[in-house]
């Protein structure tokens, strides 16, 4: 079975943030993620990680003004800056809380701007964020998203996002593959890890419909955990779903799935 992490943007939403590492450890997780800890200063987040025994395994480079809808900076060519700011403060904030990977949203491309100059704002930022990260030896991955939950987000597909890492052609970005979000944008779930897995940096999950925890809809959970295991699959698999009820009383599915 993977190793499980928490995604504590989604999970222990009982708890305002800081508590959540806690809730997290009580659980029985070693590991949690989240969108970013930009909200507190990095050694408040440092003391409830190492504190609570826990690994941190990813958060994302600054995203923009989330509030407000921006959903990440990669494609926006008039952000550039600002997005090569950002890469210095989530390095930062890796070095101190020892995160070894970070994830760049693209964004969405705003409507005045073309897909082609999108494209190449995002290749270029890649290209830093990677060379920057590599220094420190932080893996950068990028993630495509489903275009039903965040309308307008530049990569959709895992093909897209594989076009966009060999164009960087950098050997320190690899794929973050969304289980959720690649079953409502393509499917063939099996055949696309198989294929993929090599240039995989990090692996989420949720079920489909709705964004619960697995075994409340359609995704074969089972098989999917067993054919990642199968592929050798080192890294964590983070659990970015949005509980159906409290998140404890929902985690009887790792033990269904372990047994």
């Amino acid at each position: 079975m993977p190793k499980f992490c928490a995604n504590l943007s989604m999970l222990f939403g009982e708890h305002d943030f800081l508590e959540r590492f806690s809730a997290a450890s009580k659980a029985g997780f070693a590991g949690v993620e989240y969108i970013g800890p930009y909200a507190f200063p990095k050694e408040q987040v440092a003391e409830a990680l190492h504190g609570n025994n826990l690994k941190q395994v990813l958060f994302n480079l600054p995203a923009g003004n989330w509030d407000g809808g921006e959903r990440g900076l990669g494609c926006l060519p008039d952000r550039v800056g600002e997005f090569q700011d950002g890469v210095g403060k989530a390095i930062d904030y890796a070095k101190a809380l020892g995160c070894a990977t970070i994830n760049c949203l693209a964004g969405i491309l705003p409507s005045e701007v073309s897909r082609r100059t999108g494209y190449t704002t995002l290749v270029s930022n890649l290209s830093f964020a990677a060379t920057a990260l590599k220094k420190e030896k932080i893996l950068l991955i990028v993630e495509p998203i489903n275009s039903y939950d965040i309308p307008g987000f530049f990569l959709n597909r895992s093909k897209e996002g594989i076009e966009v890492i060999d164009d960087v052609g950098s050997d320190n970005l690899k794929l973050q593959y969304d289980i959720y979000h690649m079953q409502r944008m393509e499917g063939e779930l099996g055949t696309t890890l198989t294929r993929l897995m090599p240039r995989i940096g990090h692996i989420q999950i949720a079920d489909n419909p709705g964004r619960h925890e697995p075994g409340t809809g359609e995704i074969n959970y089972p098989f999917i955990l067993k054919l990642i295991d199968s592929l050798s699959y080192g890294g964590w698999v983070g659990c970015e779903y949005k509980p159906k009820g409290g998140t404890v009383e929902g985690l009887g599915w790792i033990k269904e799935l372990s047994s």
